[in-house]
């Protein structure tokens, strides 16, 4: 008795490495909330003007990676062939 047969599972790369993408591009805003929340957990002194001036610097410095991120994962991204408009269609 051997059982039933073994199926491979397969998936093509590249539809595997989109997905991915896709689902990178749909958590960095959560990332982003994520960041931006870390000024908050930073201890509060006598010396504010210097904490203030910190904070401020990384939340611009978060911003401009935010804005990379973003723009590396849509210039990797392909857009799906449902979502293409072919110009024969228009021309009809």
């Amino acid at each position: 008795m051997s059982g039933p047969p073994k199926l491979d599972i397969f998936l093509e790369r590249t539809s595997y490495r989109q997905r991915r993408l896709r689902d990178a591009a749909r958590l960095l805003p959560i990332l982003g909330m994520i960041l931006w929340a870390i000024p908050l957990l930073w201890p509060h002194s006598e010396g504010a003007e210097n904490a203030n001036a910190a904070a401020t610097i990384y939340l611009f410095g978060v911003w401009v990676l935010l804005i990379l991120l973003a723009a590396i994962i849509s210039h990797l991204l392909r857009p799906d062939d449902e979502t293409t408009f072919d110009s024969k269609d228009d021309a009809a």
